[in-house]
């Protein structure tokens, strides 16, 4: 199947469903403001690892952090000469807080190799401290960890599967200071849509007050606000947060086509149109190959030699182009799909085709190449 036909029939789809598409829940457009998760930073070792940490030649925090921590657990000051072990490693470890997360609560950390490493499998982190972006610390991380990749290496050889200097802990730091933040003390919350939109953010107000009474208003394209004490619904607000994210609207948004060069994947979004164009896609094809002729000299020969006799051929070949009416305004998507798929052009044609379309004005929609 031409990748073209693949990309008309995943379209078409895309446009026969959008007739009947369903009105999609406040909570996934949007998220209440406050209502978010806070990023966490610290580093640590690792021990335990067999032979694969970090040289303390390449890597001197290591060392430095390996005398500091020895220190702390009452070991003396040890020579510089003395310390030549190879089953530590210097990572630094990185977590998300979700809201409202209490004291004793545990989350997941990743902890990522800083040094020369070249695997943390089988490693164990130490005490580490993690501080939030005002230097607080609200969690403490500890635990063997889990390496997905692995590596393997000989004398003449080696092999490396996924990341094995990357690593997570499940459940591996316990929350030990809590964000304050007084949800049912608010007089109102706000909602920001993940994708700003007007026409999006007046349906879901017009939804709010439809549902819960009057107390929502539009602020701007991503946010909408809802005065708790003004709404119909009581219970404080919790209560109002759960009534509000589960109304459904229907979002809107502007008319886009998405690129993707690397790949070849081409998304076309159901507002999308176009005026009236003709398009000719055609191109001229040379090849040149390459087949040297090996001479050999004969049986019996005196100072014969074995000779490489070049041997090209070059060959040209003129793809037959001709104009195809692209039409579009106040057409569907499905009819503009059909109209490129009529050229038969591969994806990085259609792509070519795209483009010139926008630079002539004739595509209205965002082209967006990623």
């Amino acid at each position: 199947m031409r990748l073209s036909t693949l990309l008309g029939l995943l379209l078409a789809a895309v446009c026969l469903a959008s007739t009947a598409r369903a009105d999609v829940r406040i909570k996934d457009i949007a998220s209440f403001e406050g209502v978010r998760e806070n990023q966490l930073v610290g580093y640590g070792l690792v021990v335990g690892l067999n032979g694969t940490g970090d040289s303390l030649r390449n890597a001197p925090f290591t060392e430095k952090s390996i005398e500091a921590m020895l220190e702390r657990l009452g070991v003396g000051n040890l020579s510089e000469d003395r310390m030549r072990t190879t089953n530590t490693a210097a990572v630094m470890v990185t977590a998300m807080l979700p809201p409202f997360a209490r004291m004793g609560s545990t989350i997941d950390v990743v902890v990522a190799s800083l040094g020369d490493a070249t695997s943390l499998r089988g490693g164990t982190l130490i005490v580490t401290p993690l501080t939030g972006a005002n230097g607080e610390v609200y969690a403490v991380a500890q635990g063997p960890i889990a390496v997905a990749g692995y590596a393997a290496q000989g004398v003449a050889a080696s092999l490396v599967e996924g990341v094995p200097t990357v690593a997570r802990i499940e459940n591996g730091a316990t929350v030990e200071n809590e964000v304050n933040f007084d949800l049912a003390a608010l007089e109102s919350v706000r909602l920001s849509l993940r994708n700003p939109d007007y026409t999006t953010a007046a349906r879901m107000a017009d939804a709010i007050n439809a549902a819960l009474g009057t107390g929502a208003r539009v602020l701007d394209p991503g946010t909408v606000e809802v005065d708790v004490y003004g709404v119909g619904k009581g219970g404080g607000v919790p209560q109002v947060m759960a009534a509000i994210e589960n109304l459904r609207v229907d979002p809107d948004g502007v008319a886009r086509v998405v690129i993707d060069a690397r790949s070849g994947t081409i998304v076309i979004g159901e507002d999308v149109r176009i005026d009236r164009v003709a398009v000719s896609q055609g191109g001229l094809t040379v090849m040149v190959r390459e087949d040297p002729l090996v001479s050999q000299p004969e049986e019996i020969s005196i100072g014969g030699a074995t000779v490489v006799v070049p041997r090209t051929s070059v060959g040209v070949e003129e793809q037959e182009s001709h104009f195809t009416i692209l039409e579009g305004a106040d057409v569907s998507l499905q009819r503009l799909v059909d109209a490129l798929n009529a050229i038969g052009l591969t994806a990085t044609q259609t792509i070519s085709i795209l483009q010139a379309i926008k630079a002539a004005g004739a595509l209205h929609a965002d082209l967006e190449i990623i």
